[in-house]
């Protein structure tokens, strides 16, 4: 009977085993599709019911174990796994591909203007920032104060590296003057998600043991969490901003290309677009999502503080965010 699903399925973990690099792909695969952004409130709703029912032992009559995987996914696209609470639908990390490929085939496309060059950027840390915020580690929340200062260091920040690498390619090679997007970004990304998650890094993140009970806080855990988080996020932009300015180099030496100017920027975004469906799962897997650290890296006082609650615990876990 299909109302006889067991109840031992551990969907607080993904599906797939989270210490292998395949496994991570897989899940991550899962929650950056980017048809989930299409989903509506009522499917992501119904999800919820679904994971949160299924965790406090209610099962729905005729629910099969796919269908409980395929909620858990929606669950996870769209909810933060910290507070639960829905999250913003252009910070979720399935519209990653589909906001990235736009943004970034116009930041390769428009490079040539400084102001071109200011107000994509400017557009894409706006972007950055929703996303850096709405996947942030912790529960803990960020006044308006907060937010505002960060998302201003950074923007300014990507901006500023962006013309100032500009300015130095005018005197190198067309080819080179197509990297400056990729450059500006990769700089901006060591700016704006420490900045944008500095409270984290002020106040700590919550870690826990093999079970998922709270141990503390921890700054220790949170420079690991945001660090691979930035290489991850460098890396996602690797592909998409690196492979496409190699092609459309070549192929804008073409009769048609220089017949039909216009589809430059669509041609671009859909090479950005190609890149990105595949970078973004794989680069986010490059680290487990659920991190750990050895009790002995973790500040003094908590140490303490966990030899004497939990003796035994030699490695705690957090979520490392997105």
């Amino acid at each position: 009977m299909s109302g006889d699903l067991s109840l031992n399925i551990n969907i607080k973990e993904p599906r797939w085993d989270q210490g292998t690099f395949m496994g991570r792909a897989k899940h991550f695969f899962m929650v950056t599709d980017p048809r989930n952004v299409l989903l509506s409130s009522e499917t992501l709703e119904e999800a919820r019911v679904t994971v949160e029912n299924y965790r406090a032992g209610i099962v729905r009559p005729g629910l099969t174990e796919d269908e409980l995987w395929r909620a858990k996914y929606i669950y996870d696209s769209a909810f933060h796994p910290d507070t639960g609470e829905k999250m913003f639908v252009i910070g979720r990390m399935s519209a990653q591909v589909p906001m990235n490929m736009s943004i970034t085939g116009c930041m390769l496309t428009f490079y040539r203007t400084t102001p071109a060059v200011v107000f994509w950027q400017w557009v894409n840390q706006s972007f950055n920032a929703v996303v850096n915020y709405t996947n942030r580690s912790g529960d803990a929340p960020i006044t308006v104060n907060q937010l505002g200062a960060a998302y201003v260091s950074a923007t300014t920040g990507a901006v500023v590296t962006a013309l100032s690498l500009k300015s130095l390619a005018v005197r190198l090679p067309p080819i080179v003057s197509r990297f400056v997007p990729f450059a500006a970004v990769a700089a901006a990304n060591c700016i704006n998600i420490p900045f944008m998650r500095q409270r984290e890094l002020k106040y700590g993140i919550p870690v826990t043991d093999e079970n998922g009970n709270r141990l503390g806080e921890s700054a220790n855990a949170a420079k690991q969490a945001i660090v691979q988080v930035v290489v991850s996020r460098i890396g996602m932009a690797v592909p998409a901003m690196a492979i496409p300015p190699v092609i459309m180099n070549a192929l804008e030496k073409r009769a048609f290309m220089k017949r039909f100017p216009i589809l430059n920027a669509p041609v671009q975004v859909g090479l950005v677009g190609l890149c990105l469906v595949f970078a973004t799962p794989l680069c986010c897997a490059l680290f487990p999502q659920k991190s750990s650290m050895r009790v002995t890296s973790l500040e003094e006082d908590l140490q303490e503080k966990i030899k004497q609650i939990s003796p035994h615990t030699t490695t705690v876990y957090f979520n490392k965010g997105l």
